[in-house]
């Protein structure tokens, strides 16, 4: 299964988060760590700069 959908499962309340942990085959703590890692700062001005890539 995709861990993308797993996590949003999570996310939108469908699993909890120990389930979310037996199906990703980690620790509910592991997950967590996870989840909290992938979080974007709210403020796009927090992002990192991008630059362009130049083509041929």
């Amino acid at each position: 299964m995709d861990k993308r959908k797993v996590i949003a499962a999570y996310r939108r309340g469908m699993i909890t988060i120990h389930e979310c942990a037996q199906i990703l085959g980690l620790e509910a703590i592991q997950v967590t760590g996870m989840i909290e890692d992938l979080k974007l700062p709210a403020d796009p001005a927090g992002l990192p700069n991008r630059q362009p890539i130049s083509g041929c």
